[in-house]
């Protein structure tokens, strides 16, 4: 197989997932619970996450059009670098559905651009290979979509179905 359509059903699998407990998630959860990064900033965080990491480099990035600053931020890190989350009206399941819709739409003309063979991943909070890097972007989705998909559980008693790359 092909390293480039690997990613690519990596990508889209694990996008899936994120779609499911996107759709799934009850409204009250959406913007509250006990949890000190609301579900709908954790959505927006992998997502802003996987539309910057599929760019060639940082400069090449151009932040969504519903972008404000610091919103994608979970809690204060050094890399990259930070401050407290913004707060203010969480984003609507409808704006994060197209949010998606325009990330998972991006992937497959990202990955075939990309260089795999850089030894750079073009953001330099990162010291991976680009491939090492894209990886690690399909990882943090995944993460994201199962953290998401434990609060349903235990909040709703609501399962969400695995999705392989080779389901879809």
């Amino acid at each position: 197989m092909n390293i480039r359509e690997a990613l690519k059903g990596q990508y889209h699998a694990s996008m899936a997932m994120l779609k499911q407990v996107i759709e799934s998630c009850p409204d009250a959860l959406w913007g509250g619970g006990n949890h000190p990064a609301p579900f709908w900033r954790v959505v927006y965080h992998t997502l802003f996450f996987t539309h910057l990491y599929l760019q060639p480099n940082e400069k090449a990035f151009r932040p969504w059009e519903r972008h404000w600053d610091q919103a994608q931020f979970l809690g204060p890190l050094p890399w990259p670098p930070h401050d407290k989350p913004k707060t203010g009206e969480p984003h609507t399941k409808a704006q994060m559905l197209a949010y998606w819709g325009f990330c998972d739409a991006m992937i497959d003309g990202a990955v075939d651009r990309m260089d795999l063979d850089d030894p750079e991943c073009g953001f330099p909070w990162y010291r991976l290979p680009k491939l090492d890097h894209q990886i690690n972007n399909i990882r943090h989705i995944q993460h994201h979509a199962a953290l998401l998909s434990g609060r349903l559980r235990l909040a709703c008693g609501m399962d969400i179905p695995w999705v392989g790359s080779n389901l879809l």
